[in-house]
């Protein structure tokens, strides 16, 4: 059975190693009004409802070679949704060498893999600073699967699915499988960075830093966009109907934010 597409070991039975993909992601936006602001989490809430977060983890299924077991999905009141799928695959004779090459996935197509007890679920999360006119979007997605074939097959088509000003990306394999000797093998394949699963074309577009802990298993990415467009950010109106003065407060307080999420932190309090 292949382990990487280096080397082939036979294992004593079933992969037990669990690969985790958590995907996070960010929308900003400035809503210059509360009546806007309210406008702005409706359509937020209508794009990405319970349906079509349902489509788009069907097509993550489709693309890691799944078959699905159950879905259950929910919209809340007064904003957000949750969906999720278990899914499982049985045995299969053997899988192909493309799904352990460190490779941007489909958007989206289908690998062939050997899954078992494994989920797949999204969570939103639409929420607004209280007084200064920025409104951000996050969505959650966690692919896990139990088998051969890593969730990071996956990331690119996620990539596509989403509005992404922010991402953060971790990708953590757990447990153990055993070879027929006994031996333990804590991963089955080769990886350095999760950027490895990253077209070149997303890459261009985004500032990336990575963090990892190799000796256990642990890669986390975060991704910022580089390019900067204000009429990008304002919801239902455009820059030039504001002032320059109040562009550049705009701008700082949506840059502000993005770097608050990039980072991890607040940088500093009482921003104009």
């Amino acid at each position: 059975m292949n382990l990487t597409h280096k080397q082939i070991v036979e294992l004593h039975g079933f992969n037990n190693l669990t690969k985790s993909l958590s995907f996070n992601m960010y929308d900003i936006c400035y809503t210059r009004t509360t009546k806007e602001r309210e406008a702005y989490l409706n359509y937020i809430d209508e794009v990405y409802n319970a349906d079509r977060l349902t489509k788009i983890l069907t097509h993550v299924t489709e693309i890691i070679g799944a078959n699905i077991l159950n879905v259950a999905k929910q919209d809340y009141i007064p904003q957000g949704a949750s969906v999720t799928i278990l899914v499982s695959e049985g045995p299969v004779d053997e899988t192909p060498v493309e799904a352990f090459e460190e490779s941007p996935g489909p958007i989206p197509g289908s690998v062939i893999a050997q899954l078992d007890k494994s989920h797949i679920t999204v969570h939103t999360y639409p929420e607004s600073h209280p007084d200064d006119g920025i409104s951000t979007f996050r969505a959650d997605v966690d692919v896990s699967t139990c088998g051969e074939i890593s969730p990071l097959k996956a990331l690119n088509y996620l990539i596509h699915s989403f509005e992404t000003d922010v991402m953060t990306i971790d990708y953590k394999v757990r447990g153990f499988t055993r070879d027929v000797t006994g031996h333990k093998l804590f991963i089955d394949h080769d990886i350095n960075s999760i950027q490895n699963y990253i077209p070149e074309e997303i890459q261009e577009l985004y500032d990336m830093i990575d963090v990892n802990v190799y000796q256990e298993n642990i890669f986390h990415t975060k991704c910022k966009l580089k390019q900067f467009d204000l009429n990008n950010y304002l919801f239902h109106h455009k820059k030039e109907e504001l002032t320059a003065e109040e562009q550049a407060i705009i701008t700082d307080r949506l840059k502000l934010e993005m770097d608050e999420i990039f980072y991890g932190k607040n940088i500093y309090d009482g921003v104009n």
